[in-house]
């Protein structure tokens, strides 16, 4: 295993795996808000460089998706900027480097999984941040992963669609959810695991650099998600007051940003590297919520 392992967004919610999943085996730099400002873009370099890390692993992003559209500089800085300075230390240290990206690189508009090398078109300052800080990292010329995941969820760190389920579902009778926009529900957890598995094959220069996608199996609408989230919910005894989930489309919810209506990604090139297939969502959403449960930790937000 890696002797020293540089984890940035360490507090996040694949951030936070990353840390509980890689620190049982080797040194861990847990790099946060706190003690390391990633927008500080002078002074960066210098500040990974000095830690002397053998693997740099960048789970941080802005992620305010619709807050982005008024925050588009700041939105670049991180997601953008950062990955091409992350890059360019990693290349120095001649170490690798994993960075996770997103499904908002893409348009939305197919209607078959996409591939690697499907033409990336945000629709997004999100997501065209995130494609900025891809074709970055690609410039550096050095050791890579790109990995693109999607409707990341976790026991762990800020809030995400699980968490506003449940914390919603607790007070409401009714809750309405859009049905129109499909993607892939997929655990922190998974992707964390994943990534230790890759550590390996990469640094042992068995598996080549570029961009993979990484996210369970299965297809799901928000709908679907939700729907699912308050049967498993329900049978694991979590507080619920529930009764009515209404479909609603994308039209009847609007958002600063626009979101891709479809971006499932498929995870075929990744799972020929690992010889096996990815869990199911499905089955992740249920193993998450039993974890939830016993760690006491209803959201709250």
């Amino acid at each position: 295993m890696i002797a020293k392992i540089l984890i940035t967004g360490a507090d996040g919610q694949v951030g936070s795996e990353l840390t509980r999943c890689l620190g049982k085996d080797t040194e861990i730099i847990a790099l946060n808000r706190q003690n390391c400002d990633l927008s500080q873009l002078d002074s960066l370099a210098a500040t990974l460089e000095s830690f002397h890390p053998s693997i740099i692993i960048n789970a941080a992003a802005y992620t305010a998706v619709d807050r982005a559209e008024t925050e588009p500089d700041l939105a670049r800085a991180i997601n953008g900027q950062v990955p091409g300075v992350l890059a360019t230390v990693a290349k120095k240290l001649d170490i690798p480097l994993i960075h996770l990206s997103t499904d908002y690189v893409f348009n939305g508009r197919n209607c078959t999984p996409y591939l690697e090398a499907d033409l990336s078109a945000p629709v997004s300052v999100y997501g065209t941040t995130k494609l900025e800080g891809e074709q970055n990292i690609a410039k550096s010329g050095g050791r890579y992963l790109n990995l693109r995941t999607a409707w990341v969820y976790g026991c762990h760190g800020k809030g995400n669609f699980v968490k506003t389920m449940l914390r919603l579902g607790a007070t409401r009778s009714e809750i309405r959810v859009v049905a129109d926009q499909i993607g892939t529900p997929t655990w922190a957890k998974t992707i964390a695991v994943t990534i230790k598995e890759l550590i390996p094959q990469l640094t042992q220069d068995k598996l080549e650099s570029g961009t993979y996608h990484l996210t369970n199996s299965g297809v799901a609408s928000w709908y679907d998600f939700a729907v699912a989230i308050f049967d498993e919910a329900s049978s694991l005894g979590f507080p619920l007051q529930v009764k009515n989930i209404i479909p609603i489309s994308t039209a009847e919810y609007p958002t600063p940003a626009v979101r891709p209506a479809y971006s499932v990604l498929s995870n075929h090139k990744l799972t020929q590297a690992l010889d096996r297939p990815l869990p199911h969502w499905r089955h992740d959403l249920s193993v998450m919520l039993k974890e939830l449960k016993e760690l006491d930790r209803m959201p709250a937000g």
